[in-house]
């Protein structure tokens, strides 16, 4: 492999113009085809071999008059604290306001409140249900935008008039939230590298990478449903990894030239090494984001594979684009200084003073602060590493109340007309109206009245606690199904509801039995409960198998048992702590102010497994970049503690460096408007100053320390027996050598 490794990063180097022109070719015939092929995204869930989803499947075929995938929304009234919509004047307003809702383009049908009995008991809230004859994803911000416009008559008259529902709400946008990540990134990257050329040039790559990923996953829309959220999600991701991985390879290529190594052997030494640790740490990110397929969510298993594809073209940018782009630059990756130097003893000169920092000291011998900091953790290893396993379990303690759902209209900003509609309802008819259940009856195999029989069954489901109102059955054509709505007398997200569904599901369990009838239970709210369960019972094997393939991939690369032992509880606890901030923030309320967030009180159900993935190779990725440098070391013959020194020191820089990057880029996405991203890019963002800031930074060097030369441990059996991937530089050899290097590897082979 490092053979491989070292003659594909020359490769790049010496075919740098057609590597680039075949990567730019690549971008522009997916852009294009992308463009010209793709399809909309859409926004419904599914959750296959769940109660609810049978449910609406049956409802589909049995009642296929009302399973139109029309977007809807709701206009609520209500009259002054004391008044009646029955006024004359107020219903002609409401009046009014309908006769426009009816005109608006692709609006199908619009209830009257009063002749559909859909006004509270005081006369003084009342509803009008709206069905379009179009989806969601149809629907363009004017068409928005012209529904509000509608409730001037009403409001003229002196009613509130608000809009709830899909149709109401604005169609989530990323804003500008990715140009500040991108701002952000480019920032560091200049501190980095002291150059805007050498600064630019992981973000030429990371682009050409997420156009090429993005282009493609908007192809596959021509072939399948792709959810909303997948490209964002994408984007994200890609984004981020795209950076991380080119300013890595070109990080170690500047830090060959100033060991003296002509730029091609640089090149190739830095694909065998940081290229190793890029592909390895690409390798274990995609497995983790693809075992998303394991929860069996539709939603999940396409957020999983583009994800995991966008990692894989992150890898190939990284391995292939950026050794091709560090050819054309050359020695200007140092700055302009360097790149005018044609004498070697005064470019070694130039060199002298980076290359002494890079070892842990400044120009007047005096230590850096980093060096510092190594020295004193691995000289109290025990006090650094309780400190940091303290702050991640005091971060942590919120996730114990961690509470998983998808947000409604009561999650909207309460300013908003949706969060307005929702509050009127639930004061006007309840709480539970704002989520009813619907409860679909199958009696074709028993061949008995399917009205009769939901009857019976309504008039049990009535005297269970907690259930408000039953709606008398509406039988279909046929006459062997029936549809009922259950009115909880708690609201959608509450777990009181969720203890309502599973008491109807039990009641009706004797009948299903029977055979007198197939009872399920549907509707939004049981969706979101049934998805939150096999979410809450996949956790465990998705981690088990997540974990289990990094951590016997990192014993393959470590040779060590210690190692991969240490990087996995290291990261199982900053996960903890990840979603006790995600929790306090989104689900308490801390710090909404400050960080413009809106709470919702629930976490999005679908957001801990993808982060799990997400998050776990990400700091796979740190211990591959920091780890893989102390190994270097130990195998060139240092000690234990100049192995943690020297490896930290020539990787600290460069994973704080990355770390800004990517929290620059996932905090971006918490100016997004979708609730999912948003959650998404916090969690992430702190998922990622976690992992470098306390785990690599504080406990790696002193659980290293701790283990002395117990870390590169491995027993003589599982040594023989483990593949050996050779990625350390103790013998590259220059160009000139490369037949001696094959040979070695044939030998060691």
């Amino acid at each position: 492999m490092r053979l491989a490794l070292y003659r594909l990063g020359r490769a790049c180097f010496r075919r740098r113009r057609l590597v680039s022109l075949l990567w730019v070719a690549a971008v522009v015939v997916v852009s294009v085809a992308g463009a010209l092929l793709s399809r909309p995204t859409v926004d419904s869930l599914s959750i296959p071999d769940t109660e609810s989803q049978q449910a609406i499947d049956l409802l589909d075929e049995r009642f296929p008059e009302a399973s139109a995938e029309g977007a809807v929304a709701r206009v609520v009234f209500a009259a002054p604290e004391g008044g009646k919509l029955d006024r004359p004047d107020y219903r002609q307003a409401i009046g009014r306001v309908l006769s426009e809702v009816r005109d608006l383009p692709d609006v199908a049908d619009v209830t009257d409140p009063f002749e559909d009995k859909a006004v509270s008991p005081d006369g003084r809230i009342a509803y009008a249900q709206v069905a379009y004859s179009v989806p969601r994803n149809d629907l363009a911000d004017k068409d928005r935008e012209a529904l509000l416009d509608t409730a001037e008559p009403g409001t003229r008259a002196g009613l509130a008039v608000e809009f709830g529902g899909e149709a109401a709400q604005p169609r989530p946008g990323q804003g500008a939230g990715e140009l500040i990540g991108l701002a952000a990134a480019a920032v560091v990257l200049f501190v980095t590298f002291g150059s805007f050329v050498a600064a630019g040039l992981p973000l030429l790559a990371a682009m050409l990478g997420v156009v090429f990923s993005l282009s493609m996953i908007e192809l596959s829309t021509r072939f399948t449903d792709l959810n909303s959220d997948t490209t964002a999600l994408a984007l994200m991701l890609g984004l981020a990894m795209s950076i991380d991985y080119a300013m890595f390879v070109a990080f170690r290529y500047r830090e060959e030239l100033r060991a003296g190594e002509d730029p091609e052997h640089a090149i190739g030494t830095s694909v065998t090494t940081a290229g190793a640790a890029v592909l390895f740490a690409g390798l274990t990110t995609a497995i983790a984001l693809a075992g998303l397929v394991v929860v069996g969510i539709p939603i999940l298993t396409q957020v999983g594979l583009a994800a995991a594809f966008a990692v894989v073209v992150s890898t190939l940018v990284g391995l292939t684009l950026v050794p091709a782009l560090l050819g054309f630059l050359g020695r200007r990756i140092h700055g302009r200084r360097a790149a005018h130097v044609q004498d070697k003893a005064a470019l070694a000169e130039v060199y002298e003073e980076a290359q002494h920092r890079a070892q842990g000291y400044r120009a007047d011998g005096k230590p850096t602060f980093g060096m510092r900091w190594v020295r004193l953790v691995i000289r109290r290893p025990v006090l650094f590493s309780l400190a940091s396993v303290v702050v991640l379990g005091i971060l942590a303690v919120p996730a114990l109340d961690l509470r998983l759902g998808l947000p409604d209209d009561s999650a909207e900003p309460e300013s908003s007309t949706s969060h307005q509609a929702y509050d009127l309802l639930t004061e006007g008819f309840g709480p539970g109206f704002n989520g009813p259940l619907t409860v679909v009856v199958d009696t074709a195999k028993s061949g008995k009245d399917a009205r009769a029989t939901a009857e019976s069954i309504g008039q049990e489901l009535s005297g269970i606690r907690g259930v408000a109102d039953v709606s008398p059955p509406v039988p279909n054509k046929a006459g062997d199904a029936a549809v009922m709505t259950v009115v909880p007398g708690s609201g959608p997200t509450a777990a009181e509801t969720e203890e309502v569904v599973d008491d109807i599901r039990a009641a009706v369990k004797d009948t299903r039995t029977s055979g007198e009838a197939d009872v399920a239970v549907t509707g939004q709210t049981a969706i979101n409960i049934d998805m939150s369960k096999r979410i809450a019972d996949t956790l465990l094997p998705y981690l088990l198998i997540v974990v289990g393939c990094a951590f016997l991939l990192m014993i393959v690369i470590f040779r060590s048992i210690l190692v991969p032992l240490k990087a996995t509880l290291g990261f199982l606890l900053s996960l903890a702590a990840t979603f006790g901030a995600l929790v306090a923030v989104f689900q308490w309320g801390w710090l909404n102010d400050l960080l413009g967030i809106h709470s919702t009180g629930i976490i999005v159900n679908l957001l801990p497994v993808i982060v799990i993935g997400l998050s776990f190779g990400l700091a796979v990725d740190y211990e591959m970049f920091l780890v893989t440098r102390m190994r270097e070391e130990y195998a060139r013959g240092n000690t234990p503690e100049e192995a943690i020194v020297k490896g930290f020191m020539q990787s600290a820089r460069v994973v704080t460096a990355l770390a800004l990057i990517m929290i620059s880029v996932f905090a971006g996405f918490i100016l997004a408007d979708a609730d999912l991203t948003k959650s998404f890019g916090f969690a992430l963002a702190v998922a990622v100053f976690l992992d470098a800031f306390v785990l690599r930074v504080t406990i790696v060097p002193a659980v290293m320390a701790l283990f002395d030369r117990a870390a590169w441990w491995l027993p003589q059996w599982l040594e023989r027996r483990l593949p050996h991937l050779d990625i350390e530089k103790s013998d590259i050899a220059p160009p000139e050598t490369e037949r001696e290097v094959g040979e070695d590897a044939a030998t060691r082979t």
